[in-house]
């Protein structure tokens, strides 16, 4: 099989041995001229992040709000309530269990102290816009054009879209792994690769665990509000989870989701109409598994965090990533700007997390799918 062709998990892994393994033998000057490369692309990746937003923000403002009707209105609430619940749980499980889990000193190598092996030159690509100025200007685009059914304008935005879309396939994707692998290049040279590898374990162990007991309440939930059982609920969903741990992906799983939601009796027009559109806009595995790194990243530098902070993220999280659906690595992409934004993540930071966020995407995105059939049981108990 073609290197291009390999899972994008499956090259950040490669990427991750062999940056361990060469970073036993090679030589310093080796590392400095990967520090190079990776200094550039994070350069790169800072001018990028405010294009992605106003690029994949905007029309996805735009098309959601373009709909109406009540069972729009009521299934965007369900899901944006779910999607913001997911991060709350998120939040005071991580923040409970990983401070005693986690190495508070394991990413000193990637923070803005000791530099062992610094780069031979810097170069400076200013973004056009700072991070809240292109979030603000995609929420007043988005629903302006939805209101005002700008259609030259939401064109304009699609093939902005198409072409931001592009950049990310062509050149941000295809070079992450060649980025990650100078990253544990650095740390193994540095001789801190051990706790970050074992901490990075740790935590999607934990992460793993969060999201099913996260299923467990949301159907709960959606239980007590249908007047059916749960856990028989939940197993009937299990298709869909399965199907979506193979494929990641919540659109190539909808048939099933679908299929799966009609037998828990949810009506068939109930079901044609939430699940499609939850697998666009509800992103509660995703939610739970970037609140759940950047609070076990935060830790593990030593940068301070507060509920304030936390809850501002987690809401404004869950607005951004309807960007998510159809673009690679989606959620964590359109998540860069809230995380350098808010938490204040830098770009090695946020290469961190997208290690992390993909190598467990399988399981985020069936967590996604399963609670879509919790939302459209919901739904179905509400429309009658």
């Amino acid at each position: 099989m073609k290197l291009k062709k390999l899972p994008l998990i499956v090259k950040i892994l490669i990427a991750i041995a062999l940056g361990v393994g060469f970073g036993l033998i090679a030589p310093g000057w080796a590392v400095r001229a990967m520090n190079t490369f990776d200094g550039i692309f994070d350069q790169l990746l800072r001018f990028f992040i405010p294009l992605i937003i106003i690029g994949l923000v905007t029309p996805a403002i735009a098309e959601v709000g373009a709909k109406a009707g009540k069972m729009l209105v009521i299934t965007v609430v369900l899901a944006y309530t779910f999607t913001v619940l997911s991060g709350l749980f998120a939040y005071s499980f991580s923040s409970a269990w990983f401070p005693s889990l986690l190495d508070r000193d394991s990413l000193d190598v990637i923070d803005a102290g000791e530099v062992k092996f610094p780069a031979y030159f810097t170069l400076t690509i200013p973004p056009l816009a700072d991070i809240m100025t292109c979030l603000v200007l995609s929420f007043m685009l988005g629903i302006g054009i939805a209101s005002s059914r700008a259609g030259a304008l939401r064109k304009g935005f699609e093939e902005l879209k198409a072409i931001i879309v592009r950049s990310i396939e062509k050149v941000i994707i295809p070079v992450l792994p060649i980025y990650i692998f100078g990253i544990f290049l650095d740390m193994t040279a540095a001789g801190q690769v051990a706790p970050v590898l074992k901490s990075f374990l740790v935590m999607i162990g934990v992460i793993f665990g969060m999201t099913i007991l996260l299923l467990v309440l949301q159907y709960c939930i959606a239980g007590a509000v249908a007047g059916k059982n749960p856990f028989k609920m939940l197993a009937g969903m299990l298709p869909a989870y399965m199907t979506a741990l193979g494929t990641a992906s919540s659109a190539a799983t909808i048939p099933v989701t679908l299929e799966c939601a009609k037998k828990n009796g949810v009506k068939e027009e109930v079901a044609g109409f939430v699940v499609p559109l939850c697998a666009t806009i509800h992103l509660s595995g995703s939610t739970l598994k970037i609140t759940s790194c950047a609070i076990a990243l935060m830790i593990m530098l030593g940068i301070p965090f507060d509920f304030g902070t936390m809850l501002g993220f987690i809401m404004m999280l869950g607005v951004t990533m309807v960007a998510a659906p159809g673009v690679p690595g989606g959620a964590i992409m359109a998540a860069l700007g809230v995380l350098g934004s808010i938490l204040g993540f830098d770009a090695q930071t946020q290469a961190m997390m997208i290690t992390l966020y993909i190598a467990m995407d399988s399981f985020g995105t069936a967590c996604n799918v399963t609670g879509d059939g919790a939302i459209a049981l919901i739904m179905n108990r509400i429309i009658k």
